[in-house]
């Protein structure tokens, strides 16, 4: 039986990073530039590889700045408080019909506990669950997809891999895993309903 591997940001959850300051800035203009000035998406990125967002605070010149990033993470869960329903309704569908569903997520050690906070069914409904942040392995480097494979007892060829990032796709590709590129849950559901999951 095939298993079906999503990632989460972007596909089960809708992340707005920017959302973290709206309420201190007084403005989502103002979270937006905060997040230009200080570099956020590159810095956020070596957080799901494991760094830790106080120590790259330190990083910046501003001490401002510096007190508002290290604040990211007690914020985070203002962040990802949306879930994409109609792709939630996809997995129950896959589950309640026996489908093995596991995931790989691009995502912080740090901020996974606050995540959960806001999203705890993440935490649940997983067989297999790969944290980028906790590995130090980000997607799409190979070994975070065989280390899912490992831990789930599944080889690559057995796995259909869905994520919102086209270059995530092709990494789970370049292993031996069939990808599907997210875009909408009606989409995903006509992609799962073509490979005969549905």
């Amino acid at each position: 039986m095939k298993a079906v591997v999503f990632d989460i940001g972007g596909v089960l959850v809708d992340w707005q990073p920017h959302l973290a300051w709206v309420e201190e800035l007084g403005s989502e203009e103002a979270a937006h530039a905060f997040i230009e000035r200080t570099g956020f998406r590159d810095r956020n990125a070596r957080g799901d590889n494991g760094e830790r967002f106080a120590d790259m605070a330190q990083e910046l010149d501003d001490a401002e700045d510096q007190r508002l990033f290290a604040a990211y993470v007690g914020l985070y869960s203002r962040t990802v408080e949306t879930a994409i329903h109609g792709t939630w309704a996809v997995l129950d569908r896959l589950k309640a019909q026996g489908t093995p569903v596991h995931a790989i997520t691009n995502w912080s050690a740090e901020t996974w506990p606050e995540g959960l906070k806001a999203q705890p069914r993440l935490g649940e409904v997983f067989e297999t669950l790969v944290v980028s942040g906790q590995e130090g392995i980000m997607k799409p480097d190979p070994r975070i997809f065989h280390l899912l494979c490992k831990r789930a007892g599944l080889a690559p060829a057995d796995c259909i891999f869905i994520d919102d990032a086209p270059y995530n796709v092709e990494g789970a590709r370049a292993v031996g895993m069939d990808g599907i590129h997210f875009t909408t849950p009606q989409a995903l559901e006509a992609a799962l309903v073509e490979r005969g999951l549905l």
